[in-house]
């Protein structure tokens, strides 16, 4: 709960400095991905903004998802289609998911030689990437001692 009231504070804070409008549609949105402890799809995110926001369209959610994943402060992950909120403090380029195949949370990592040398490699090869989260699969700690 700390946490998501900072990422919230944050986000107030950015928005304030750089002249960008806090919507409620925004807010609310990062905030329903704040308090989720797991990836959540699109239309899940819909789903909870009903509650707070009456019938919201299917592009109130997007634009506010889009909106926050361009500032930084939450990630998509691809193979899940769905989103989390960023674990560092949005002042990043890429970053690594731990995905847990069974419970499915998501764990944050941020390898920066990792980053460095995928960049490189791409430009070696004439490559120009347009993001850079990497996301592995597998088997959380708990799950594995179930």
């Amino acid at each position: 709960m700390q946490q998501q009231k900072n990422i919230i504070d944050q986000a107030k804070l950015f928005c304030e400095r750089r002249k960008e409008r806090l919507t409620k549609p925004r807010l609310e949105v990062l905030k329903i991905v704040a308090a989720s402890s797991k990836p959540l799809g699109a239309y899940k995110i819909l789903e909870k903004l009903g509650k707070v926001i009456q019938s919201p369209k299917p592009p109130t959610a997007y634009r506010a998802i889009e909106f926050w994943q361009k500032k930084g402060f939450i990630h998509r992950i691809e193979s899940l289609n769905a989103y989390v909120v960023c674990q560092a403090g949005h002042r990043h380029s890429g970053g690594q998911f731990l995905i847990c195949d069974d419970c499915g949370t998501a764990i944050e990592t941020h390898i920066n030689d990792l980053q460095e040398t995928l960049k490189d490699c791409a430009a070696n090869n004439t490559f120009t990437p347009s993001s850079l989260n990497v996301e592995i699969h597998g088997l959380c700690d708990q799950c594995q001692s179930e």
